[in-house]
């Protein structure tokens, strides 16, 4: 019979290529092992959920680079064609994230620097330092103990420590730091030296002098404790008192008025109107 049976399997379908195959698809890694000229970057920068992909490639760049390298944002723009906004915006993500942290350090000569320091495992100075003040239980640890500081050089003192004496010798010390930024002192180094400059104040040596004698030929290197240099050179060259200055002489006397002996016309000075001169008081009166 013609007719055909609806319930009659269709006839078998072709097997598709893909189905129940594991993924043709997807990344296969071609790798081979470096023996030079390579960088260990952990998965937490590369694979990083949170930071943009321009973070990341400056991250992995920036931990590749040798000491002493320059990261700053002009450097960074010259190297790349992102631009400073851009790079500069990778730099605060991987500074918020710990993989940058920026340190002011003085170098030799008193000026202030800023250095850029990479971290290829963000927390990692932290948890080291912690570990070093707090070991963990059962495990022995000294208490460590501070050096203690070097007590502050003795200075002159004033013979009449005046407060405004003092108070000019401060702002002096003060001052210091724009002669030579080596010379920054603290509140309480500046408090332990006032007394010694106005020690020379008192002995007439002008500020100008003062400050001189404080800034001149100081070590190319930089000063390592100013307190102490300047403390050396106030007690050091500290001249001598000035010269004793006795009380004022008295003035001399008013001289008398002119006058007309009254024996003999002649001109003399006495305080009385009717004087006369010596040879005229010598010689005896005539009698009458």
């Amino acid at each position: 019979m013609d007719t055909q049976n609806p319930s009659a399997p269709s006839c078998a379908e072709s097997r598709n290529a893909g189905k129940n195959h594991p993924r043709a698809g997807g990344l296969t890694h071609d790798n081979a092992r470096h023996t030079t000229r390579f960088t260990v970057i952990g998965n937490h920068l590369a694979q990083h959920r949170e930071l943009s992909l321009l973070a990341i490639g400056l991250g992995v760049h920036i931990q590749s680079l040798p000491k002493g390298a320059r990261v700053d944002i002009k450097s960074l723009s010259a190297r790349f064609p992102e631009g400073a906004t851009r790079i500069a915006a990778a730099l605060r993500e991987l500074e918020s994230h710990g993989y940058l942290r920026r340190e002011r350090s003085r170098i030799p000569g008193g000026r202030i620097v800023t250095r850029t320091v990479s971290c290829n495992q963000p927390g990692h100075h932290r948890r080291t330092a912690a570990a070093d003040l707090d070991p963990a239980p059962g495990t022995p640890a000294p208490p460590k103990k501070r050096a203690p500081r070097k007590p502050l050089p003795a200075v002159p003192r004033p013979a009449c420590p005046a407060p405004a004496l003092l108070q000019t010798a401060a702002d002096l010390l003060a001052g210091l730091r724009r002669h030579d930024p080596g010379l920054l002192l603290s509140a309480c180094d500046t408090a332990h030296l006032a007394p010694g400059v106005a020690a020379w104040l008192e002995r007439d040596v002008s500020p100008a002098a003062v400050r001189q004698a404080l800034t001149a030929d100081l070590p190319p290197e930089g000063v390592r404790r100013p307190v102490a240099l300047l403390a050396h050179r106030l007690t050091a060259l500290l001249p001598p008192p000035p010269p004793f200055r006795g009380p004022a002489a008295p003035p001399s006397p008013v001289p008398h008025q002119m006058r007309n002996c009254d024996g003999c016309d002649r001109g003399i000075r006495s305080p009385e109107p009717d004087a006369r001169c010596r040879d005229c008081t010598e010689q005896p009166t005539p009698a009458l």
